[in-house]
């Protein structure tokens, strides 16, 4: 008795125990390219200079199959900063729903808004000190869900004392310089930054696609085009210089992707694969336990959603994946299930109706169009306007000088349905749907079946068409913004 009552009484003699210290967080760094493929040096590209995201895929991970699931940035954006498809929350056509009541269904919100709930300061870059490395772009098909990020955040230099925090810088590069709204009025409208881009790629050096014809105009195109992603390289190279000279590398989970693929007539607005595969690296902080899948230097060949980045950036957050969000985890001990196939889906951009739906997996890309009429050559006053190729490939074909790929590609109209090896045709000219080779047939039987089935589980909103009050003020719009070429005209 007497020992127990000595065991009770050095028992109650000891401090109170200490309430346990919450984990600490990373920073999340959130790098988003604009309008680009694997057009870097660390993924072979050749006449771009990309040295600061080439060290980052040295010291990080670099990704071969990720795909944006809309070629354009509003459907994508409104996607990967929610988690889920486009098409399941209504807001798939190109900047749909900013001037009606819409909010997003119940249970789906920001990334952002997660990630404050979890204690994250958020912030949306525009500079570092004097320089300029960022637009500030959110383009997303919902206005009505109150701030995205924290107000007053748009400095670099807010980071440093709020910690953990989200920190996002949208590249200025690359795109064309059109926000004054009076591209209608320049004979040429200039990409950002082009008086001051180096010009590491010349018009009479690059290499073109075959899906373009040869010619001066597309060869001046490309060059521009590849500089502009020399120059977002530099911007984000200050971005990066900071984060070091702040000591902030080493606790900061570092994302870059892009958001849609390239900038061209035939990549962003179309579901080929230069307008879905977008590049992403990884780079994972010193002071933290890397996950089993992050291994510095190395290539990560799985299939991956853009919407998996936001699943992904919320576990790495500490947060569990809400039940709704159909984005995959694809790092640390909540990693889901690979994925077998990749699903991309294109509606209406600006005042051009478009219903297209794709599918990738490991090797074969299936295209589906359920839209009639011309694809291709359909009128989009933007890029009649912005992008050179596109006259110059009409001039050609009136002139009956288009051949190959390039006459193909003028000539398509839809519904049609494409397939392609994206491993030995990686430029996807050589249309396999009626080959008969079983592999092939045996690929489209496959991708079909899979497309069916990812419209059905995921509610595919594509099928209901817009009201026409709401498409026609488009064309309008499009016109006074960049007019209309002279062969759209009405004729008088």
């Amino acid at each position: 008795m007497t020992k127990f009552l000595f065991l009770l009484l050095g028992f109650l003699l000891l401090p109170p125990a200490q309430a346990a210290t919450p984990a600490r967080k990373p920073n999340i760094f959130w790098l988003i390219g604009e309008n680009l493929s694997h057009d870097l040096g660390c993924y072979g590209a050749k006449d771009v200079h990309t040295p600061n995201l080439d060290r980052l895929a040295a010291e990080g991970v670099r990704y071969t199959r990720v795909f944006s699931t809309n070629p354009a940035c509003a459907p994508s954006r409104s996607a990967f900063f929610v988690g889920m498809y486009q098409t399941s929350t209504d807001t798939h056509p190109m900047r749909a729903h900013r001037t009606d009541g819409f909010k997003l269904p119940e249970g789906v919100r920001p990334v952002t808004h997660r990630l404050q709930d979890g204690g994250y300061f958020t912030a949306n870059i525009k500079t570092v000190g004097n320089e300029s490395v960022g637009t500030g772009k959110l383009d997303l098909n919902y206005v009505n869900e109150g701030p995205i990020y924290h107000e007053n955040s748009s400095e670099w230099e807010t980071l440093k004392t709020r910690q953990p925090f989200f920190a996002v810088v949208n590249a200025e590069e690359s795109e064309y310089d059109i926000y004054d709204r009076k591209s209608a009025e320049k004979d040429r409208v200039e990409w950002v930054g082009e008086r001051i881009h180096v010009q590491h790629a010349k018009a009479e050096s690059v290499t073109l696609p075959p899906y373009y014809p040869e010619h001066p105009v597309v060869r001046q195109e490309w060059a521009r085009y590849l500089n502009s992603v020399s120059g977002m390289d530099l911007r984000f190279g200050k971005a990066l210089a900071q984060l070091r000279a702040d000591g902030l590398e080493d606790d900061t989970i570092i994302i870059f992707f892009g958001d849609n693929g390239r900038l061209e007539p035939r990549g962003i607005h179309w579901c080929y694969d230069n307008g879905l595969r977008v590049p992403m690296i990884i780079k994972w902080p010193k002071n933290f336990p890397a996950p089993a899948q992050i291994k510095p230097g190395t290539i990560d060949d799985r299939i991956l959603s853009l919407i998996d980045v936001t699943a992904t950036t919320l576990a790495l957050a500490g947060q569990p994946k809400p039940l709704l969000m159909q984005g995959r985890v694809f790092l640390g001990e909540q990693t889901e299930a690979p994925r077998t196939f990749a699903f991309a889906a294109r509606d209406r951009i600006d005042e051009t109706p478009q219903r297209i739906r794709s599918v990738h997996d490991e090797r074969y890309h299936y295209i589906r169009t359920l839209s009639t009429g011309p694809t291709f050559s359909s009128l989009n006053r933007y890029k009649e306007k912005c992008f050179a190729i596109m006259p110059v490939m009409r001039g050609l074909h009136a002139q009956g000088k288009l051949t190959g790929p390039a006459l193909e590609l003028m000539q398509r109209t839809g519904p049609c349905e494409e397939l392609y090896d994206t491993q030995t045709d990686p430029h996807e000219v050589k249309n396999l749907l009626t080959s008969q080779e079983p592999e092939h047939r045996e690929a489209l039987i496959r991708l079909r079946a899979a497309l069916d089935t990812w419209m059905t589980e995921t509610g595919d909103r594509g099928a209901i068409p817009e009201p026409a009050e709401v498409t026609a003020p488009f064309a309008q719009e499009m016109h006074q913004w960049f007019g209309t070429p002279s062969w759209a005209l009405p004729s008088k």
